[in-house]
């Protein structure tokens, strides 16, 4: 058994001995029940937040923040249910599959979290989701690797509550690429996708600069792969249409 496999038992055992229910239906047991876990969506589209940051790269989700995935998203994020852990990393999967060229081989890059709010939390939520979404691609035979590229200048403020030009304002040249990471994913591989990951687009700010960040050292970005998308987004396809 591998490290990771056998974290997830641990995560999982843990969870179980706290108790716990589905956070779908509330059925005793599993945090998400066979039910609920094959009711979860199985394929991403392009979620474009309105109004959108010029020059975003195209924005891939697998649904609206709503309902079970956001129970899931807040679970893990603030509650540290660790079991959900795969089940975001699949469905994070999901949006990456939906966002990247097949042949190509594909680097995750999360969103850094703010260093606050991973000693709040515990853990760093992003970053995780990001390697369990790596695990889940590379049994799909995806050549994948998930690097922590980003960094924080500083530590922004809390983005809850702020309009989308104050989210904007907050975020400008909030990141930067960590030194040498660049010059190790060129050994890696000389061509490559870059896929930023996130939990939740909400106004495509955090994304728009990590974009940013990524491309002023010569690094274009390909796509933003998210779980769920707030309602201040439409989906070209036709499928989902969000509100403002």
């Amino acid at each position: 058994m591998d490290l990771e496999a056998g974290l997830s038992l641990r995560d999982a055992a843990l969870d179980l001995l706290l108790g716990g229910a589905c956070l779908g239906c509330g059925r005793p047991g599993w945090l998400v029940c066979a039910d609920c876990g094959a009711a979860l969506p199985d394929r991403a589209a392009p979620a474009w937040p309105t109004p959108m940051p010029a020059g975003l790269a195209i924005p891939w989700a697998m649904g609206p923040y709503a309902g079970v995935l956001r129970a899931i998203v807040l679970g893990h994020k603030e509650h540290r249910l660790l079991a959900l852990r795969p089940v975001l990393g699949r469905l994070l999967a999901g949006s990456v599959a939906g966002a990247a060229v097949p042949g190509l081989p594909v680097v995750l890059v999360p969103v850094p979290s703010r260093p606050a709010a991973v000693r709040a939390r515990g853990h760093d939520h992003t970053w995780e989701i990001s390697r369990a979404a790596g695990t889940t691609l590379r049994r799909l035979d995806i050549d994948v690797r998930v690097a922590r590229l980003l960094s924080s200048r500083r530590d922004i403020a809390d983005q809850a509550g702020l309009t989308a030009d104050e989210r904007a304002e907050n975020l400008a040249g909030s990141l930067q690429v960590r030194s040498g990471s660049l010059a190790r994913l060129a050994r890696w591989r000389p061509r490559v996708q870059v896929v930023v990951c996130d939990d939740v687009l909400t106004t495509g700010a955090t994304a728009r600069e990590a974009q940013r960040a990524l491309e002023v050292i010569g690094l274009p970005v390909n796509a933003i792969a998210v779980v769920a998308a707030t309602q201040r987004w439409i989906n070209l396809g036709g499928e989902w249409r969000g509100s403002r």
